[in-house]
This record gives C-alpha cells, structure tokens and sequence, in this order.
C-alpha cells in the first residue's frame, strides 16, 4: 500500500498543476461519513439552490457546463471516495455499492443540504438515482446524464467494459467527435514515454478502479428493484451516439421513474458536458426552472 500511495502522491502534483486554473474559484469542505470511518472532500462553488453532483467513473472535473450552472446554482460535488488528491487508500472503506450510497446521503446531511437538486453523469447517474430512490421526499429535482444502473441482455442494450479499455479505445467509445476542443482538453495526456505520461496513465486506472470496485463484472446491483421509490420530477438526458452505453436505456429509466423526461443530444457520445456543453446547459436550466 506504501508504493501505492507513493505513486499516487506524486500523480497527483502533475493532476494539480493541470487543473490549477480551473480549480481556482473552488473552495472545499472535508465531511465525515460513515460513522467517521471516511472523510468526503466536496468541491463547492456558486451561489443559489444547491445541486449535488456525482461525477462519472473517470473522476471529479471542473468543466463548463458546472461553471455554468454555479453562476445561478452552488455545486456541490464531491470527489469519490480514492480519487480526492492524496487519499488513494478512502476506496477501502467501501466494500459495497450501497457504503457509496449511504456515504454520499451522510455527505449530504453533514453539507446541511435539506433538499437538493441531485444530479450524476454516468457512474455518478446510478449513484443520483439510487440517492433519490433513499431520500425520496428530500429530493428537490433528478438529472440522470447517461446513468448507468439499469441491465438487460439485448444486444441492443449494450454496456461497454470501460475498466478493460486501454486509453484510445475509451476515447473511441466515450465520444462522438474527439476533436472538439474541449475533448482535447480534457483528454490530454503527456508526452509518450516520459515519466508524467506514465503516472498519468497510473493515475487514469486508478481512477477508474476505484468505481469499477463496486460494480463489474456486471454493473447490475439491484437499482431496478429500487428505482420505482423515486418520487423527484426526473431529467433524463442522453447523447445519440454514445458508444458506452446504450441510448436504449433513456426509455427504461423514464419508464421506471413516474414523473420524469427524456431529453436527447444529437451529435453527442456519452460525454454531453464536454461534447454538447451549451445544449445540454439550456436543458437542465429548463427543466429546473419549470
């Protein structure tokens, strides 16, 4: 675990250094969870209602479509547990996908949040709507951007192996145009071959393991039995063309959800903040303002 760390410490010098300027309106708030067991750090910025955003398996990033929405609304998003900078071993304190659940509602409550919006991309989608499903009358509003959660056999019902992906295959499967500029941007990787190329790689699958802990092989844990409890007027929102997981899913989740909508991004992966920022802006202020 030392080497671990070790490694981890020093990747996450190089992540600083490369979010610094889009980290610099943040501020954050360590919270204990879990009985005290695990500290969550929250990034907070904005002012107005409170959202509550779980980010997807490739980690916590401050990107436009958050900067945003925090000029009418505080965000809070906290990093998941063993992705914060420095705190690599806190994913040992989860042994289940429901720790993560119970953690983040704790979070939450420790935010002194009565009410909040929630919303999750991805990964993070499955955590929103298994949040919204608990805390069903402390819901103010559910955005679901691409969630996994929800399982079926067809092959029209595919859902990609992200944690077997080497990184240009994600790429491939995580976009529907990688050269938009802000795909380059946040997809950016040093030079091959250079030490920060390989603890940025290191740091990539760390990441991407600390989710992938609670959910595969196969990521069905039970939110289909579960789902129906959401009582939050829901916003379910999918790109087109996203090759990671079936678009085929956006009418299972509003079908399961009673109060809830389906909004859908042409020319758009499974990546809407980066890929269709200002659409995807336009549908969630929308549907919040209604």
């Amino acid at each position: 675990m030392a080497e671990r760390s070790s490694g981890r410490l020093a990747n996450q010098k190089r992540s600083s250094l490369r979010n610094k300027i889009v980290m610099a309106n943040l501020t954050q708030k360590i919270v204990p969870v879990l009985g005290g067991k695990l500290s969550i750090t929250v990034n907070i910025s904005g002012s107005g209602p409170p959202i509550f955003f779980c980010h997807s398996a490739g980690g916590f990033y401050w990107d436009d479509f958050l900067e945003n929405l925090s000029k009418d609304y505080t965000i809070y998003a906290p990093y998941f547990p063993g992705t914060a900078p420095g705190k690599p071993d806190e994913i040992e304190q989860l042994e289940h996908l429901w720790d993560a659940v119970l953690a983040y509602d704790d979070a939450i409550e420790g935010l002194g949040l009565e009410q909040p919006i929630i919303m999750g991309h991805s990964f993070g989608g499955m955590l929103a709507a298994e949040i919204a499903a608990h805390r069903k009358k402390q819901t103010r509003k559910l955005i679901l951007i691409a969630p996994i959660g929800l399982w079926k056999e067809e092959a029209s019902y595919t859902v990609a192996n992200w944690c077997a992906l080497s990184f240009p295959e994600m790429k491939e499967v995580l976009f529907h145009d990688q050269s938009s500029p802000r795909v380059v941007k946040r997809m950016a990787r040093p030079e091959e071959g250079t030490e920060e190329q390989a603890l940025w790689d290191r740091d990539f699958i760390w990441t991407i393991g600390c989710t992938a802990k609670l959910i595969w092989p196969i990521p069905d844990k039970g939110l289909c039995k579960r789902i129906h409890r959401i009582s939050a007027k829901s916003l379910i929102i999918w790109g087109e063309n996203d090759k990671l997981i079936s678009p085929s899913y956006a009418n299972d989740f509003k079908d399961a959800i009673t109060d809830s909508q389906v909004f859908t991004l042409p020319f758009c992966g499974h990546e809407p903040p980066l890929e269709q920022t200002e659409k995807l802006e336009v549908a969630v202020r929308n549907f919040l303002s209604d």
